[in-house]
């Protein structure tokens, strides 16, 4: 990252002239541009678009929002200008599998992620010394059928107190609400396996080595009221095979959870990502 790094995305019904009017608006003010990346869907006649540029000394970042706003509405844009510099901050949600969490907690620790984990929150209190290893804070909120709209107001309200960019369900095993999907819409990711042909509830891994499961995989998504149904912003998968027991799938699996959730997590604090309806166009 430059001195005076930012990001543009924007998304705006698909015509002629957006690219040559936005790099003529940066050219104006001085800018560099660093990256630039497009995509036009034919099906929803939606224009994507993520630049990342140099904003010269002389320039400011209010006039640049200023001038490109003034630009924006005669495209009908949907856009945000980003701080490039600026480390995303997280709030890491875990129930007692840790695979994805002690992941996370490495790849931001040593700079793979431009991001700070704020704080963690669990249900269970396995994770207290994990995270005070790294000095983070810790919230051990328990949550039943009876204090789940309380447990969710004390989440809600450490991610205000926080200034919070993301959450992220790092295998935290806890429907959320759909008050509380509201409340997170567009900032909130979740991952969870993925089967041929897909399991569901206890012990699912051990339910595809009895089925004799040839592919498992993983899907990062991000929340919605639909349970596991939201917006797919990254997936992968492995092969496995009849040689293995239903420890060595349950370790596949978390190495490839690990893995996608952590790609989806980079996308988004990159600002990669933009929605196209129930879609996202996931810029590498």
């Amino acid at each position: 990252m430059q001195h005076n790094d930012y990001i543009l995305t924007l998304s705006c019904p698909d015509r002629t002239g957006i690219v040559y009017r936005v790099s003529g608006l940066l050219f104006e003010l001085g800018c560099n541009i660093l990256d630039s990346q497009q995509f036009g869907d034919d099906e929803t006649n939606r224009f994507f678009l993520r630049v990342h540029f140099n904003l010269p000394a002389a320039a400011t970042e209010a006039s640049l929002r200023e001038q490109f706003g003034a630009l924006a509405g005669a495209y009908g844009m949907d856009w945000q200008i980003h701080d490039a510099r600026r480390k995303a901050r997280l709030l890491i949600m875990v129930s007692k599998q840790g695979h994805c969490l002690n992941d996370l907690l490495f790849r931001v620790q040593s700079g793979q992620l431009h991001a700070e984990i704020a704080a963690i929150v669990s249900n269970h209190n396995d994770y207290a010394g994990l995270a005070a290893s790294y000095g983070i804070p810790f919230h051990h909120l328990p949550v039943s059928a009876d204090t789940k709209a309380e447990q969710e107001k004390q989440v809600l309200a450490l991610v205000e107190s926080e200034q919070i960019d993301l959450v992220v369900l790092a295998r935290y095993m806890q429907i959320l609400s759909p008050e509380m999907c509201v409340a997170l819409t567009g900032r909130a990711i979740n991952i969870h396996h993925s089967f041929l042909p897909s399991f569901k509830g206890a012990r699912p891994y051990h339910q595809a080595h009895a089925r004799g499961v040839k592919i498992i995989g993983a899907t990062a998504h991000y929340v919605t009221s639909d349970l596991d149904e939201g917006p797919i912003i990254e997936q992968d998968i492995e092969r496995v095979d009849h040689t293995m027991t239903a420890a060595d799938l349950t370790q596949v699996g978390s190495d490839v959870e690990s893995l996608v959730l952590a790609r989806a997590v980079r996308s988004h604090v990159e600002h990669r990502i933009l929605l196209n309806r129930n879609k996202t166009v996931v810029f590498r």
